[in-house]
């Protein structure tokens, strides 16, 4: 049996309400802090749009929701330690007094996380004066006399004192393991749960400063409690222990064996009101569940739950389906009366250059819109002719005049474009717009949008098509359903568009959204509609020599190794590398040793062996990714490959690239180079085609020199001196003309370095130098250059105080940790503070530079074509006889596009291919 500690253990008498039959009936109980800590370690780095850390809250839910999804507990507490002192506190105050502090931002999120627990109508227990062990004891005792089967949710061995015929410890953490009697005495060498705080109050406890026995550890602990039974046995028979140093130690420490004792010893018979109904299992509190779900932007938590509206439901919205040509026409008149409208289309894929239409929405008054079903030899929908329906909505659609509103309408517009319709007069973007007003958030689609501005669940596509296998595609959805989605699709982009050009406005972004981001938006439509050309050839030729230096290294990985075995493997990689090869192990993971890029890297200055992996990994992914994937994604109706532009992904408003990514082709290799060579101009009539491709020279720096208005680097900027001689000549002391290429390579490298916030330990690691040296090159620049240094610490003096920082165009690019207590993540968000800013300029110049180019390219009706756009690169393909004409044109767009107090320098080079050596 287990004592109650007599100072401060209560009457013992239970407050017990609703007693009940309640055999076979499973009562789970949780330590919370212990979950709390798991959830804050498992889940790093997460925090909502306002900064406030939420890893914590995130990663306890969605693992206490797995706990009983798995298991179907019939009743479930979670208990808590409470802030105040316990008894174990007035019995020894060193007690506990060596745990490190609950982490800042940890701590942050222990209401909340009891706040979300209460929405989930989980019960929660806390009381002053006892721990949450003391709870979990009191109630685990208490539930088994009335027939509960209990098992206490803890990888802590304390509870192993609690184990008895109807209680059992659940570490889910370790497969689910489950501990009983047998559990227990197989941990202790025979010993059963009645024996756990004997054994505990000699070794004693250095995560909570339980003293025990100097020098007894757990196997000695067990054995002398094998042998004398109980803690005052054996002091009483002390004598008969046959070592004498350890008779001595416990004769001198008998006084802190019974006192760990006493500290180890869970208190059993805690007062406490148990309310068993209020333990069960049921739904939780919606209204405020989803409150705080929305509150820290839980977005896939808020998946499949009822979102209070403002409307008072789709009851209310009037739908229709146009059936005839008669409301086809009226539909059409009243389009061409409208202001603007907002516009979407149902379509047969995700591709728009292999999508077919199967319908268009339309919306121009709040909770009223019309959806036009189309048939064509392309698809199985049902509806209106597309021919009819499109002559007959062409007007409105190409008419300048009124606005059209969309999601995504790059999408729209290239469907149409195919469809032979040119929607004119776009104006609005909800997706653009949520991703100006908040480029920290992770998703802008409509559900999403939706669901934050309007309070509005939306019917989710998947709902309509299903997903994996058995998805069908959106013209074999029933026309009822797809008439109600996609009107609501038109009806809430209506809706979304005052609300976000409201926030627009506050933040000071419409000159940006409607300046720069909606025309580049039309821009990036065509580029990705008029596609890459590819030497289909030239890729297969390097795929076949991939494939022969991927079996020779093979080979010689093979005879480095002294055996056979799954290269891929990272298991396998592993036991090799640091089992049978003995190498330094420098990461390990949850899975076992890492042997990702870094330790690779790292490993190859010394070794053979890792050097080999790092090339067979380079060419492998080449081979993949590029050399035999972009010959398949070849369009086979226009024969190119046509890419995809992503304007709302990055936090810096840096354009990404997907399906395939033209962005991250690799040019550091000679292979990965060769890829380019394969980038060639597609067959012009009458003439040869050729590839013109401009990179803005040192763009970044020169954005940094704009800002910062540092007299030596503006200097070298205007005199156009080469930026890395100048900055190796103030750093060396030695004529320009004097400084050797290793000097050049380190001035370059700091350079760039300042410019991400880098360290002095992480350009000792990119130079390879000592941390001392790298420390004293950074404060000799900075010497140097005092403007650029000035400048920086204002940044992230500025981003602490507002939070945000703007472009040369006036892009906030925020930091919600910059004030963070975590030190990792505030020094992350002061480097992301000086880089972001400087990106996102460049980012803003390339984008003025796409807009007044394509614009002159059109006006002045050139057959070349804008292609690619890869960071800082612009790429084109056209007939040669262009080619002088499209030089002037591109290097003018680009060096005026915006005027920097320094001048901006476009490279042009034209050739056979997009290859440069």
């Amino acid at each position: 049996m287990i004592a109650s500690p007599p100072a401060s253990g209560g009457n013992g008498n239970l407050a017990m309400k609703n007693k009940k039959s309640t055999a076979a009936q499973k009562l789970f109980l949780v330590d919370g802090h212990s979950f709390c800590y798991r959830a804050y370690y498992a889940i790093r780095h997460l925090s909502n749009s306002k900064g406030e850390p939420t890893n914590a809250i995130y990663g306890f839910i969605t693992m206490l929701n797995k706990l009983i999804q798995d298991y179907a507990p019939d009743h479930i507490a979670i208990c808590f330690d409470n802030r105040a002192p316990t008894f174990r506190h007035e019995r020894f105050k060193d007690y506990k007094a060596n745990r490190s502090p609950m982490p800042d931002d940890l701590s942050q999120q222990i209401e909340p996380i009891k706040d979300m627990c209460r929405a989930y109508r989980y019960a929660i227990f806390e009381m002053p004066g006892y721990e949450a062990d003391d709870l979990i004891g009191t109630l685990a005792c208490t539930a088994e006399k009335e027939k509960y089967e209990v098992f206490i949710i803890t990888g802590d061995k304390d509870a192993m004192q609690l184990v008895d015929d109807h209680i059992k410890i659940l570490n889910p953490h370790k497969d689910g393991y489950v501990c009983d009697r047998e559990g227990v005495r197989k941990k202790f060498e025979g010993l059963g749960p009645e024996k756990v705080v004997e054994v505990m109050a000699l070794m004693g406890d250095a995560s909570d400063n339980i003293p025990g026995v100097p020098g007894v550890g757990e196997k000695t602990a067990v054995k002398l409690i094998q042998e004398f039974g109980t803690v005052e046995n054996l002091i009483k028979f002390a004598g008969k222990i046959k070592s004498k140093r350890l008779q001595d130690m416990i004769k001198d420490n008998s006084e802190s064996a019974r006192l760990s004792k006493e500290l180890a010893t869970i208190d059993i018979k805690v007062p406490m009101d148990i309310d068993w109904e209020k333990l069960e299992l049921g739904p939780p509190d919606e209204e405020k569940l989803v409150g705080l779900l929305q509150r820290y932007e839980f977005r896939n938590l808020l998946k499949g739950r009822e979102v209070p509206c403002e409307e008072s439901g789709r009851g209310d919205c009037n739908y229709e389906q146009v059936k005839d040509e008669k409301a086809l026409k009226a539909l059409a008149a009243n389009l061409k009366k409208a202001k603007a409208f907002s516009f979407d289309t149902e379509t047969t894929h995700p591709d728009p250059m292999r999508a077919h239409l199967v319908g268009l929405s339309f919306c121009w008054e709040k909770a009223k819109a019309y959806y036009v079903p189309v048939r064509s030899d392309k698809h199985q929908g049902q509806g209106l002719p597309l021919e009819t329906a499109l002559e007959v909505l062409r007007p409105a659609l190409e008419d300048a005049k009124i606005e059209k509103y969309g999601q995504n309408i790059k999408y729209d517009y290239m469907v149409m474009k195919r469809s032979g319709v040119t929607i004119a007069g776009i104006a609005d973007d909800t997706m653009i717009a949520s991703y100006l007003i908040n480029p920290v958030k992770l998703n802008h689609n409509l559900d999403d949008i939706s669901l934050e501005h309007l309070s509005i669940r939306k019917v989710t596509t998947e709902s309509l098509i299903g997903k994996g296998k058995a998805q069908i595609t959106m013209d074999q959805v029933e026309l009822e359903k797809i008439t109600d989605y996609a009107c609501e699709d038109a009806d809430c982009v209506f809706r979304l568009m005052p609300l976000m050009r409201k926030k627009l406005e506050e933040k000071n972004l419409t000159k940006l959204f409607d300046d720069l981001e909606m025309p580049l938006m039309l821009v990036l439509a065509q580029m990705e509609m008029n596609g890459v050309y590819l030497d289909t050839e030239l890729l297969g030729a390097l795929s076949k020599k991939a494939a022969a230096d991927l079996l020779k290294l093979t080979v010689k990985i093979y005879e480095e190794a002294g055996e056979e075995f799954n290269i891929n493997s990272t298991k396998q990689l592993a036991e090799i590398f640091f089992v049978k090869k003995k190498f330094p192990a420098a990461k390990k993971t949850k899975t076992g040793y890492s042997t990702d890029m870094s330790v690779l890297e790292k490993l190859a200055v010394q070794y053979e062996l890792p050097r080999l992996i790092l090339e067979y990994r380079e060419k492998a992914k080449l081979k993949s990714t590029y050399l035999d994937a972009l010959p398949e994604m070849i369009n086979p109706e226009t024969k190119v490959v046509h890419t995809s532009y992503n304007q709302t992904t990055t936090v810096t408003g840096r354009l990404s690239s997907s399906d395939p990514n033209l962005q991250n082709i690799p040019i550091k290799t000679e292979e990965g180079r060769e890829v380019r060579k394969a980038f060639i101009p597609r067959p012009w009539k009458g003439a040869a085609g050729r590839i013109l491709s401009a990179d803005y020279s040192q763009i970044e720096l020169r954005v940094l020199a704009h800002f910062c208005g540092d007299k030596n680097l503006m200097k070298a900027f205007k005199e156009e001196r080469d930026i890395h001689n100048f900055t190796a000549n103030l750093l060396y002391g030695v004529a320009e003309k004097d400084v050797t290429f290793e000097m050049r390579n380190v001035a370059k490298t700091i350079n760039f370095s300042i410019i991400y916030g880098k360290s002095a330990y992480g350009l000792s690691q990119d130079l390879g130098i000592p941390v001392g040296e790298a420390d004293a090159f950074i404060k000799n620049y900075f010497t140097r250059y005092a403007g650029i240094r000035d400048f920086l610490e204002s940044q992230k003096e500025k981003a602490r105080k507002q939070g945000y920082l703007t472009t040369l165009l006036g892009r906030h690019t925020y930091f919600p940790e910059i004030s963070s207590t975590n030190g990792q993540l505030r020094q992350f968000a002061e480097r992301t503070a000086i880089n972001a800013p400087i990106q996102g300029s460049a980012a803003d110049l390339i984008k003025l530079a796409m807009v007044a180019i394509q614009k002159r390219l059109e006006k002045e009706s050139f057959q070349s074509l804008m292609v690619m756009q890869v960071h800082d690169e612009l790429v084109f393909d056209g007939p040669e006889p262009e080619m002088g004409r499209l030089e002037s044109l591109v290097k003018k767009g680009m060096e005026e596009a915006y005027a920097l107090k320094v001048p901006l320098r476009a490279d042009v080079r034209v050739g056979e291919s997009w290859y440069k050596n």
